[in-house]
């Protein structure tokens, strides 16, 4: 019989590991510079953690998902966020970009084959890596599917989310004229890039403030305001991606190309109640990706720190363990 985890043994590895046994900077070219750690057991499954935004940059919390002893666990920041230079750039900043620093990293670092485990956009960045390099990814790890497609846009920034968080979607869109309502993704475009510091930040923090209120399920609408060096980054950085539909030749890319994950296995790990990322979309990708196991937690929203959701990545982490030799790792 398969080794399944109980609930109290997979929360029993929800502690910070040691600290990072490698850190540095890494020249992707292009004038970036991305930070990367390391930390876990240098001889362990390798596993590289993609975080999610666009912008959002990797935190120490980030590491809590996957056993020291067993796990090497590589993160980073990707270009222009969190530690990497310059900041919040979006010049030479694509989803082909992070791609191909994906691969500079594991060719660095002497890694042949890894688990890629990713959130949200992390989740989108995770599949369109495994589509583009199937023969690198032993198995996918995902949280909150985000496919990047136009209907999940015209959700969160063209007002479906806002049916549910009228009072919160009617402070994301007073900032902007009314003539402009109509596309609020190249409305905030034209602020966040307007080369004045003082307005750049302030429509930053108004973007970051519409996605944070609505992240976890018992939200109620309250945030605090962001430090603002770390909102304007996110914010220039995802409406970047998302103004330009993230340079995906379709709207449906990732889904059309699902039959290059046919010998890759995959955990899909899915908030019944994502405001964010409505779980229609994990639903639809692993109809269409037979070695996918679709685990929807009922009471969830979006947030990686979520009980149900931590609970469900810890236990996916310690069966890819248990397969280790499966998966040629």
């Amino acid at each position: 019989m398969e080794n399944v985890p109980s609930q109290k043994s997979a929360a029993a590895h929800l502690y910070p590991p040691s600290d990072p046994f490698d850190q540095r900077v890494l020249d992707v070219g292009d004038g970036h510079k991305i930070y990367v750690e390391q930390c876990g057991n240098p001889a362990g499954i390798p596993v590289v953690v993609l975080h999610g935004g666009p912008g959002g940059g990797c935190s120490p919390a980030m590491r809590r998902y996957f056993n020291p002893d067993i796990y090497r666990v590589v993160l980073f920041d990707q270009r222009g966020c969190g530690r990497s230079r310059p900041h919040a750039s979006v010049v030479a900043n694509t989803t082909w970009h992070l791609v191909a620093d994906i691969e500079l990293i594991r060719e660095t670092l002497g890694i042949d084959r890894w688990i890629t485990f990713g959130g949200s956009w992390g989740a989108t960045l995770a599949l369109i890596y495994a589509e583009t390099h199937p023969d690198r990814v032993a198995a996918l790890a995902l949280r909150g599917v985000f496919l990047m497609t136009e209907p999940e846009l015209d959700w969160f920034y063209g007002g479906g989310a806002g049916r549910f968080w009228p009072d919160l979607w009617a402070r994301f869109v007073q900032l902007v004229p009314e003539d402009e309502r109509g596309d609020m993704t190249a409305a905030y475009h034209k602020r966040l890039f307007s080369g004045d510091m003082m307005t750049e930040t302030k429509y930053a923090r108004a973007w970051a403030q519409w996605e944070n209120a609505l992240a976890a399920m018992d939200s109620d609408g309250v945030t605090g305001e962001s430090p603002a060096d770390y909102a304007r980054a996110f914010a220039r950085l995802e409406n970047h991606y998302f103004y330009h539909k993230g340079w995906l030749d379709a709207d449906h890319q990732i889904l059309a190309r699902t039959d290059r994950l046919a010998n890759i296995p995959g955990v899909i790990v899915q908030g019944r109640y994502d405001m964010i990322c409505p779980p229609v979309s994990a639903y639809t990708l692993a109809q269409q990706w037979s070695q996918a196991k679709l685990t929807l937690v009922g009471r969830a929203g979006h947030a990686l720190s979520e009980p149900g959701i931590s609970t469900e990545l810890v236990r996916a982490m310690d069966r890819f363990a248990a397969d280790r030799d499966r998966l040629g790792l």
